[in-house]
């Protein structure tokens, strides 16, 4: 996960939501964004279709 992109980790973190991935993948998404600061990016931003 070090490795992604701001970017790439968000829109990660929207796409498991979307598949309705595990609660535990998610969550350790969600710790690395937390980790990194960038929730308010998070916020801003609006999942993509496909």
């Amino acid at each position: 996960m070090k490795q992604l992109s701001d970017s790439l980790l968000i829109q990660s973190y929207h796409k498991a939501i979307e598949l309705n991935l595990s609660e535990e993948f998610v969550e350790q998404i969600s710790r690395e964004i937390k980790k990194r600061a960038i929730q308010n990016q998070l916020e801003k931003t609006v999942p993509r279709v496909g």
